[in-house]
């Protein structure tokens, strides 16, 4: 198992989570049900692949290339936010993202959840060196968002599907808490670093009660929608369908939090704990995006 497997692994499975996860936007949809195919997947997914299209082992992610493939690759029918489609059009036209980033939302930059709903498959690729996974995830955050709470939302997933994967080499699942505890570790204070604690002591609670605690991504925002996707990933680390299915009961904006929680999750379990019926219904993902060395 090298890191390009783990990386891959946590692309299927944010995908899955991702193009399922939007399925429950589409009127009659139900949770006992599962949707025809095919299921596309969202700006979630095309994001992930291009950050997955440009890392390299031993070389540090070219934040220019990367602010390249996103422009390159962006399709508004995704389902891009506002905000997103300004910049990223931006880019595509050739701006700089150190000038179109920061200047975001009135000069503040964003803090919604878009850099870290893209992130597991880069930290699977860093599985064992989370200090790397860390550094690299934020990085590839700035890019689009230059607000704290959307880069340490990164922070936290990238740290989470490095921890996971690395869990997966040794075999040796991780205690929930223990895993919350390292990835507090790499955050500084702040409403995401908060929701981190907040979901540790949550833990065992129902889905609802953690989605009421800690939200489930209806705001857009990093410092709601990552805490709970934690805790739903640690809480179902190796039971991808449950992970998945425990989105989907908490509404919101689930596939964003299908898609992080998918990346990290499979990051543990592989791409055999991704239901085969599941990955044949996914849209197929773009060849660039298998391009990770």
């Amino acid at each position: 198992m090298t890191m390009v497997d783990l990386c891959r692994d946590s692309l299927d499975g944010l995908s899955v989570g991702d193009a399922l996860g939007a399925q429950f936007f589409v009127p009659g949809t139900r949770p006992d049900r599962l949707p025809d195919g095919p299921w596309p997947w969202t700006d979630d997914t095309e994001m992930a692949c291009a950050i997955t299209a440009s890392l390299r082992a031993g070389a540090p992610l070219d934040q220019d290339a990367l602010a390249a493939l996103f422009g390159e690759h962006f399709e508004p029918y995704r389902g891009y936010g506002g905000g997103a489609v300004v910049l990223l059009r931006q880019l595509r036209e050739g701006a700089s993202w150190r000038d179109v980033a920061p200047a975001a939302f009135g000069g503040q930059g964003s803090m919604g959840n878009g850099a870290a709903m893209r992130v597991a498959p880069l930290g699977a690729f860093h599985a064992g060196d989370s200090r790397t996974a860390a550094r690299e995830a934020l990085r590839s955050a700035e890019i689009t968002h230059a607000h704290p709470e959307a880069i340490i939302g990164a922070v936290a997933v990238a740290v989470a599907a490095a921890e996971a994967g690395w869990a997966r080499t040794v075999s040796d699942r991780p205690e929930p808490a223990d895993l919350l505890d390292v990835v507090h570790g790499y955050l500084v204070g702040g409403q995401v670093a908060d929701g981190v604690a907040r979901a540790r002591r949550l833990l065992g609670v129902s889905v609802a009660e953690a989605a009421y605690e800690l939200g489930n991504g209806s705001r857009v925002l990093a410092q709601d929608t990552v805490p709970f996707a934690l805790w739903t990933a640690v809480t179902y680390l190796n039971d991808f369908p449950g992970a998945i299915l425990a989105c989907v009961e908490a509404g919101g904006d689930v596939d964003t939090t299908g898609a992080i929680v998918g990346g990290i999750v499979a990051s543990y379990t592989g791409r055999d704990g991704i239901p085969g019926e599941w990955l044949a219904r996914r849209e197929p993902l773009p060849s660039y995006a298998l391009n990770v060395s």
